[in-house]
């Protein structure tokens, strides 16, 4: 089977470290989807902005390797723990395939890139390639009786932030707003906690540096 690339995403996370785990978590995060020029057809996309909230096929570009594992240790569980690859969102697949659920913030038609589609909440890596669009469709895709397995006990963890505003003058207001959601979200691995350690995280062109102590994040810098 041959799957054809049919736009990339672009985001102000560069970098896998600082991605949120899952999509949504960070709201404030903006992404805009750029077709493929044999995909610029803005027939492909009537109908589009009826919807709220988009399914993203994409590839996990920066975890392809040869081969697999029926095991792996997710991060939120301390790198100790291992789960079977098909009970986690691993980017370390047999198909290295991702599914994620973005809000639709709008659809325009770019002088030069064609169709272009605005998203936000989107727990990808700049230029992520996307393999398919499809429409969120509530009254099939909600299932609010639904249990996250051992994932449950880690729902709705964050950092308390602390960051000097001057810091962030070369940043725009979205870009403000999204920064601050990814560091509440803890970028970190779930086994480091050394609160001497300084960690550097690439946002919008910017190296983010920044200490965690006592479930308080500081930024420390925000260098070009």
């Amino acid at each position: 089977m041959t799957v054809d690339i049919i736009a990339r995403i672009h985001t102000d996370l560069p970098e896998k470290f600082g991605v949120p785990r899952q999509s949504g978590l960070v709201p404030q995060l903006r992404g805009t989807i750029v077709l493929e020029p044999a995909y610029r057809n803005p027939d492909a996309l009537r109908g589009l902005e009826g919807f709220s909230h988009l399914w993203l096929i994409f590839q996990f570009h920066r975890a392809v390797r040869e081969g697999w594992s029926p095991t792996v240790r997710p991060p939120r569980l301390g790198g100790n723990r291992r789960m079977g690859v098909f009970a986690t969102r691993s980017p370390f697949r047999p198909n290295n395939l991702g599914l994620s659920c973005v809000k639709l913030e709008g659809v325009r038609l770019d002088e030069k890139l064609g169709p272009v589609i605005d998203v936000s909440g989107a727990d990808l890596v700049d230029g992520t390639p996307i393999l398919d669009i499809k429409p969120y469709l509530p009254y099939a895709d909600c299932r609010p009786e639904a249990t996250g397995g051992f994932t449950d006990p880690l729902d709705g963890q964050t950092l308390q932030v602390n960051c000097d505003p001057a810091l962030l003058s070369g940043l725009n207001e979205e870009q403000k707003a999204g920064l601050m959601g990814v560091l509440a979200c803890d970028p970190r691995p779930r086994y480091q906690e050394d609160p001497e350690r300084v960690y550097g995280l690439a946002f919008a062109g910017k190296n983010v540096k920044f200490t965690v102590k006592d479930g308080v994040l500081t930024v420390v810098a925000v260098e070009d």
